[in-house]
């Protein structure tokens, strides 16, 4: 993530939507509101892609190197985040 800014409006919205599935632990197990939350990337993902293009034909044409694009952005991600709980993992509050 090293090339997004990572400037305060960034960050206030992705700790928004981790609140937001933050929510639903009360009833829902925390691999099932990730996977809600990872379709809801994807979904969103989708519209983002179809909307930059002016065509079905561009859309084909660029779909792969979307899919590439995105699936590195979040290998990228998610090895960022895995490595700061590693880094903190023996700080935890384990109850």
């Amino acid at each position: 993530m090293s090339d997004v800014t990572r400037d305060k409006p960034f960050w206030d919205m992705a700790d928004s939507f981790i609140q937001l599935a933050n929510t639903h632990l009360d009833e829902e197990k925390p691999s099932r509101v990730s996977a809600s939350a990872l379709f809801a990337a994807a979904r969103f993902n989708a519209f983002v892609i179809a909307a930059a293009t002016e065509s079905k034909a561009q859309l084909i044409a660029e779909k792969e190197t979307a899919i590439a694009y995105f699936m590195s952005q979040y290998e990228s991600m998610l090895r960022e985040n895995l490595d700061e709980h590693m880094a903190r993992y023996d700080q935890r509050d384990v109850n």
